[in-house]
């Protein structure tokens, strides 16, 4: 990008008359240009430009998203409220100055870790197996890198009866597993998946989803003998011809979620006698108590990010954002003000990113004074 395009990119920024393209454009070069000195003195007072560029980004998110939020009228870098933006969704995370605005903190043992891979497998015979990163596994027909469980095609002989297997996932973990008939499933966080070691031959392929968050790529019927493929999640059964999904079935939330990506899939409700069939970028949501079923609209690259390494948030409260990183750090966390867990967040983040990090992100937006850190739990301050 040359000089001149710059410069026009933050008069556009600045007059409120840029377009999202521009806006990513020009917040993924606005690092490297303000080393530059000659420019950042061109361009007048940085901090002032980085005040001016910080509420024009958020403005023009509050005009896209018509995100409503807690007004916040004593912080120094709003007028009046607009919509919270996580800065790493724009990638603007140079534009704070983390050893100037808002920095107090508290951090009194602390003991969080970024998430990891990891598991217990529970054998046909009732025996646990501790899987973790790094440490490999292998007993009869499931073996295990330390990332991934895979189990071998075929049995030895054949077999009428189902042996079967549970992989739980702990709050803090995550692991996938790659079935017998070639079906991969990634599991998140605090989840529990119930699966044959291998499929009966001609019957139907069936799974349960205890609880928890998983994503399914199954191996089509055609070369399964042509038979269905079932996922049961408590109050709910999908049924499936090869396809990729995603169900979020947590124990905590009142509703199930399946999200379609690619494929079709028929979500059966015995206790309302309906069905419901998906087409890609359709969220079926049960709710648990009504037994009803609502089908919107989604955009799946948010539903299905932790599979890719990525927190992505789009219009999620705050309460919603902690629970989700509660469960991937393993901690709890508490709100000092009921109201600060309506507020509203755009954003995306790393997995692998120190916990005390994203608080500090979420911190320099100034909707929260300060975080305090003891041992596995959280305190936000507003």
């Amino acid at each position: 990008m040359y000089k001149y395009e710059f410069q026009a990119l933050i008069k556009k920024y600045l007059d409120g008359d840029i377009s999202v393209n521009e806006l990513k454009r020009l917040v993924n070069y606005y690092e490297s240009f303000q080393k530059n000195n000659e420019w950042v003195e061109e361009l007048g007072s940085e901090e002032v430009l980085k005040n001016k560029m910080l509420i024009s980004i958020l403005e023009s998110i509050e005009t896209e998203t018509n995100v409503k939020s807690i007004p916040f009228y004593r912080k120094s870098f709003f007028k009046y409220a607009v919509a919270a933006s996580l800065v790493l969704f724009f990638g603007i995370s140079f534009f704070y100055n983390r050893e100037g605005l808002n920095s107090e903190k508290s951090v009194v043992n602390n003991s969080i870790v970024v998430g990891t891979d990891k598991a217990t497998l529970t054998l046909g015979d009732g025996s646990n197996v501790v899987l973790n990163k790094g440490k490999t596994f292998q007993s009869g027909a499931a073996k295990s890198n330390g990332k991934e469980l895979v189990y071998s095609k075929r049995p030895k002989k054949e077999t009428t009866s189902i042996l079967y297997n549970y992989l739980t996932i702990p709050r803090g973990g995550q692991f996938s597993v790659a079935l017998s008939d070639g079906s991969k499933i990634w599991l998140n966080s605090d989840s529990q998946l119930k699966y044959p070691e291998h499929f009966i031959e001609g019957e139907t392929r069936k799974v349960e989803l205890i609880y928890g968050e998983a994503y399914f790529d199954i191996s089509p019927s055609i070369e399964n003998q042509n038979t269905r493929f079932i996922v049961g999640t408590g109050k709910q059964e999908v049924e499936v011809l090869g396809t990729e999904f995603n169900i979020k079935a947590y124990k905590d939330e009142s509703n199930i979620y399946t999200t379609l990506l690619e494929g079709s899939i028929v979500l059966n409700n015995d206790l309302l006698k309906k069905k419901e069939k998906l087409i890609p970028g359709q969220q079926a949501i049960l709710n648990k108590s009504t037994n009803d079923i609502v089908v919107v609209a989604v955009e799946t690259k948010y539903e299905i990010a932790w599979k890719n390494g990525l927190f992505s948030f789009k219009n999620k409260s705050l309460k919603d954002i902690m629970g989700v990183l509660s469960r991937w750090y393993d901690v709890d966390v508490q709100f000092a003000d009921e109201e600060l867990k309506a507020v509203k967040f755009n954003g995306q983040l790393r997995k692998n990113q120190e916990l005390e990090s994203i608080l500090e992100l979420i911190k320099n937006t100034n909707f929260i004074d300060a975080y305090e850190i003891k041992n596995d739990s959280i305190l936000l301050r507003s």
